[in-house]
């Protein structure tokens, strides 16, 4: 079977990560025996253990408590007995090998693992004295967390387990809880021909920012019809109520923004400190509402920031490395630290209001930048493909708070021209999450180019030549209109971008 020997050639199944076992142990295609514990009375541990539910970033709780309840149930959903995997383990001998011991004896990966082997031992006694009380703060946990909300943590890995997690405790997919959860999780079906694929979420707030943003670095008047509509949308879209950020910011007040259309439970730094810049510059009528919003959400995002001096996106502080360790954590997702690209958003968005570089909370977030950055210049992007545009979203930053002068601006300038393409073009792979060597290297796409565009104009001089020549190929490489007119600078390149 030609799949089977390209998964061979991948390693086999026995490589393969928790998720991709947890769901065919779920059809019976594989022995729960090889899916890491996920025991529901997770949800019992207080907030102040060092292991609970809030050191797990948002968007992990929204997938991992489902299946905690689908864990404990095991509902009998198996496949016809002939549906087996177990050709697609390359070596059948060895079939936990991606949850082998570390060779280090004392470590946090091996004191997990053996967690798991007890709580394994654990699934198999007849008494089990809290898992009825586990599964009760489970059940209500999801319940509480699709209201408010297009579907849970409004993210398709998330809504898709809360939908199984439905099921298996009775509610069937004629219930009008499990119809609402499927017909929100149908949304991100894709249909083309004869394919259909699922987008991860939507994002129109995030989107609508970005187009406001375009509008009116374009120059179209801030009391353009358009922009007011645009504006009036975002406002109402602010979120006021409660949310699982409170857990470690007890003192913040509500203010922040979602990505999504409504995700109440879990409005985000980047989008927030997008937003406001959006708003910023639209001439509203209703003047106290705006700034009563902006306030709100300036506010909000001070609240959000970490001891480190950064931001992450959902949460405060969630930053415990170790428990990255545990065997269902190998999404490489398992926490919601401070990033150098959601720390630059907010640094932009607090200079464009005219907060100075003195300002302590900015100072401390400076401080953060400084110390993240790489021995060559660049910054991780955690939220975009990848050093181009972590480098360059840093460098817009310290150019609003006039930093841009700095040496590390500058060696970070260097970083970004020697990446750059010939043509002026740049482009970045994701794998460059992966391999280091891979920094700043792939095809050439606009939207990396522009990112690059971005970093060179806020650290570099004005008529800088690899400013201009990376102006220049964007400029070459603009699609037709609707009208089949081929978009054209009215000035040269050269001078356009002259800035």
């Amino acid at each position: 079977m030609p799949l089977a020997k390209t998964i061979h050639r991948l390693g086999g199944l026995e490589n393969t990560n928790s998720y991709v076992r947890f769901y065919l142990a779920l059809v019976g295609a594989l022995g729960w025996e090889l899916v890491p514990a996920i025991p529901p009375e997770l949800m019992l541990l207080p907030n102040w253990f060092f292991i609970n539910i809030y050191e797990m970033s948002s968007w992990t709780r929204g997938i991992v408590i489902p299946m905690a309840i689908l864990s404990a149930i095991r509902p009998d959903w198996r496949l016809p007995e002939r549906a087996r995997v177990d050709e697609l383990f390359k070596n059948p001998a060895h079939k936990a090998a991606a949850f082998d011991w570390s060779e280090k004896t004392i470590s946090w990966k091996n004191f997990f693992l053996a967690l798991d082997r007890a709580f394994k031992v654990y699934e198999k006694l007849p008494w089990k004295p809290f898992r009825q009380r586990a599964l009760r703060e489970a059940k209500r946990w999801v319940l509480e967390h699709i209201e408010r909300t297009e579907g849970l943590a409004a993210i398709y890995p998330a809504m898709m387990n809360s939908i199984f997690a439905l099921m298996a405790v009775g509610l069937g997919p004629d219930d009008p809880l499990t119809r609402r959860e499927i017909q929100e999780f149908s949304r991100f079906e894709i249909e083309e021909a004869n394919t259909i694929r699922l987008q991860p979420c939507v994002s129109p707030v995030w989107d609508t920012c970005i187009a406001m943003v375009s509008l009116e670095e374009a120059g179209v008047a801030p009391d353009h019809p358009e922009l007011v509509k645009a504006a009036e949308w975002i406002l109402a879209k602010q979120i006021l109520g409660t949310g699982d950020w409170q857990v470690k910011n007890k003192d913040g007040e509500p203010g922040g923004w979602a990505f999504e259309f409504r995700n109440d439970h879990y409005p985000d730094v980047d989008d927030t400190a997008f937003v406001l810049m959006a708003l910023q510059r639209v001439k509203y009528p209703d003047e106290k509402r705006m700034e009563a919003a902006i306030r709100r959400g300036i506010q909000w995002l001070l609240s959000m920031q970490n001891r480190d001096g950064g931001w992450g996106a959902f949460d405060r502080d969630n930053d415990r490395r170790f428990i990255c360790n545990i065997p269902f954590a190998d999404h490489n997702a398992m926490i919601d630290p401070s990033t150098a690209d959601v720390t630059a958003r907010v640094l932009e968005c607090l200079g464009r209001f005219g907060w100075s570089a003195g300002h302590p909370a900015l100072q401390r977030a400076v401080k953060f930048l400084l110390k993240d950055q790489c021995d060559d210049g660049s910054w991780f992007g955690r939220w975009g493909v990848n050093y181009v545009y972590g480098t360059s979203g840093v460098l817009r930053s310290l150019e609003t708070v006039s930093l841009n002068a700095k040496d590390y601006c500058q060696r970070a300038a260097t970083w970004l021209k020697s990446v750059q393409k010939p043509d002026g073009s740049f482009g970045e792979s994701l794998l460059s999450y992966h391999v280091e060597s891979s920094k700043g290297q792939g095809n050439s796409t606009a939207s990396q180019t522009a990112w690059g565009l971005i970093g060179l104009l806020a650290a570099t001089e004005p008529g800088d030549p690899a400013a201009l020549q990376a102006a220049e190929y964007l400029v070459t490489q603009q699609t037709t209109t609707a009208r089949g007119a081929k978009q054209t600078s009215p000035v040269p390149a050269s001078r356009a971008f002259s800035i």
